[in-house]
């Protein structure tokens, strides 16, 4: 649960303008997530969360820029935890996820930053990533099952 609230933050954070942990709990709660000030002041804390300039002008909540190889394990946790299968149609990568968890996938792989993604996009339990050729298709297939097996 907790995982899956993390990663439901990182998505959120990322989508919206948070500038406050009322609001994120909020959003948390539009989500299905029951939390209360103290969990989010958790979350917040476990995720090095800092708040950063918006695009209002305002303070917003981002994610700390920490060593790579740290987030990049939180990432491969989001896409171990959430990942259910995935297949090919040449150079159009689709992965299934736990109902729920696609936008959390998608934006972790996003976010690894995979010269061979084009780009993503995600529904509920589907993720359709756009990649350079059928031969870098294979190779992020190869990177997400190192990941997640």
């Amino acid at each position: 649960m907790k995982l899956d609230r993390h990663a439901k933050i990182i998505e959120l954070i990322s989508q919206h303008e948070i500038e406050t942990q009322e609001g994120l709990a909020e959003y948390l709660e539009r989500a299905g997530f029951k939390v209360t000030q103290a969990t989010v002041s958790r979350d917040i804390r476990d995720l090095k969360l800092m708040k950063a300039p918006g695009k209002n002008g305002k303070q917003k909540y981002a994610l700390q820029q920490t060593e790579p190889a740290e987030m990049e394990e939180k990432y491969m946790r989001v896409l171990k935890d959430g990942y259910v299968s995935m297949d090919m149609a040449q150079n159009i990568l689709v992965i299934k996820t736990v109902s729920g968890m696609a936008m959390a996938v998608c934006a972790a792989i996003d976010a690894m930053k995979w010269r061979e993604v084009v780009g993503s996009i995600a529904g509920d339990d589907t993720i359709m990533c756009a990649i350079r050729s059928v031969d870098d298709t294979m190779s992020v297939m190869n990177k997400i099952k190192k990941i997640v097996s």
